[in-house]
């Protein structure tokens, strides 16, 4: 029997309802294929890392873009697909509904919504304009009973206001709002997390880890229950990459490739 789009949305919910899962973040459809392969429960785009394979910064994808890519991945894999979906790619509360319910369409069991605006000199949106934002988002997602979780995130920590009882106030309010999950990308110290954990209890928490820091068995007893590594996958593949090209194109010789992986492992993986 094949696996539904319902069913990959039930499968994810429940994930969030005990315990802590890792959910990696592919930039492609072979790599969300090679993470189903390792075993993984569930995987999540990073905007960062598809935008890169495209040849464009992050935040410069477009919602078309990222909607055809969001419709590659959950084609892919008989896993639930997380659609990082930035800021909902607009900025009245009535646009990012409308945005949602296409991304809706492509299959994700879930997406978030970010509180960034993209401008430097007011990084955030103004919190009751935030709060707006995600219940419009999740009138977009009850509209017809989907059932993806949607994650509240509060991006103070990554826009150069790391304010802990600020993030935790907004954490709150969109909880309210009707986030099903909350996320707080930036914050690692323990106490940091054990202080968003409690705060938004029994509310489940996303964890960022994108740096080398906790291991997952640490952040699952800090109460944590997913964690995601946004686009640091994508950035160790083009570790590998750059590392090679740039030996060849200073030093003319080939070492770099010997760290490669097997041809024939990869062949096995995708056949």
């Amino acid at each position: 029997m094949s696996i539904t789009t319902a069913d990959k949305r039930a499968t994810f919910r429940k994930l969030h309802e005990t315990g802590c899962f890792v959910l990696p973040n592919p930039w492609d459809v072979g790599s969300a294929k090679a993470l189903a392969h390792l075993g993984f429960k569930a995987i999540a785009s990073t905007s960062a890392g598809f935008a890169w394979s495209i040849g464009k910064a992050d935040n410069r994808v477009t919602l078309e873009d990222a909607l055809a890519h969001l419709t590659a991945l959950c084609d892919a894999v008989d896993l639930p697909v997380n659609a990082d979906f930035e800021g909902g790619f607009a900025h009245k509360p009535e646009k990012v509904a409308a945005n949602v319910a296409r991304a809706v369409k492509t299959g994700v069991a879930g997406l978030s919504i970010e509180d960034s605006t993209g401008d430097a000199a007011k990084p955030l949106y103004e919190r009751a304009f935030a709060i707006e934002r995600i219940r419009a988002a999740r009138a977009a997602i009850d509209a017809d009973n989907s059932g993806v979780v949607l994650t509240g995130r509060c991006e103070g920590f990554l826009v150069g206001q790391p304010d802990l009882d600020m993030v935790i106030d907004r954490l709150r309010a969109y909880s309210e709002a009707g986030a099903d999950c909350l996320y707080a990308p930036g914050i690692q110290t323990k106490e940091q997390i054990a202080a968003v954990v409690k705060a938004v209890d029994p509310k489940p928490v996303n964890l960022l880890q994108g740096w080398v820091g906790l291991s997952a068995t640490e952040v699952a007893d800090l109460g944590v229950r997913r964690i995601s590594i946004g686009g640091s996958l994508a950035r160790t593949a083009w570790g590998g990459f750059m590392r090679a090209a740039r030996e060849i194109a200073e030093k003319g010789t080939f070492t770099e490739f010997g760290n490669g992986y097997p041809g024939g492992e990869l062949n096995k993986m995708f056949g």
